[in-house]
């Protein structure tokens, strides 16, 4: 039976190997990519903020975020200038070790998060819903205090992206990424 398949029957299926993948429409498949390639930015731009930081390491950030705040007009004691000044106080007595390796770990979570969208996988898709779906309440919270039109965007964002990979989990149930052996 080598190299044959019976009628309606593929190789795998022979094997007991049943490779059956809940088949996905050309627009599902576009957002699956679309979402994945966001991913991938992500981790880019973690990647490139780590080494920007990095790069500005034996500078006084301080002083550098407080010249900036100035370029732009805005006053240092209002909410997010106050906020940039704390993060930046905050990274400065980070140990170097514990930034790098939290910086490299979150851009290769997004980067494996994005391979196993891409590649249609359902660790892929699990990454994706566990790894969004973890900041939704965070955003709410944020909305229900300070409401504005671009939290509720964000929100409605990541739920619909939340949602859309549990509804791919959903139609995977009961299907495997690899083939079961047998003996």
């Amino acid at each position: 039976m080598t190299g044959t398949t019976t009628k309606g029957a593929s190789r795998d299926e022979l094997r007991g190997h049943p490779r059956r993948r809940a088949s996905l429409r050309a627009p599902a498949r576009a957002a699956l990519r679309t979402i994945a390639v966001f991913e991938a930015a992500k981790g880019v731009a973690a990647l490139a903020a780590l080494l920007g930081w990095l790069s500005l390491m034996h500078h006084d950030v301080h002083r550098l975020a407080l010249e900036a705040i100035g370029h732009f007009g805005a006053d240092p004691h209002s909410h997010y200038p106050e906020l940039l000044l704390r993060y930046v106080d905050a990274l400065n007595v980070t140990p170097v070790r514990t930034t790098v390796l939290l910086g490299a770990a979150y851009a290769a979570l997004r980067w494996l998060e994005a391979c196993g969208l891409w590649l249609d996988r359902t660790w892929g898709a699990w990454i994706g819903a566990l790894g969004s779906g973890v900041y939704v309440p965070f955003e709410l919270l944020h909305l229900q205090h300070s409401p504005t039109w671009q939290g509720l965007v964000v929100v409605c964002f990541n739920l619909a992206l939340v949602l859309f990979l549990c509804r791919r989990l959903w139609q995977r149930r009961g299907q495997h990424d690899f083939p079961a052996r047998t003996p």
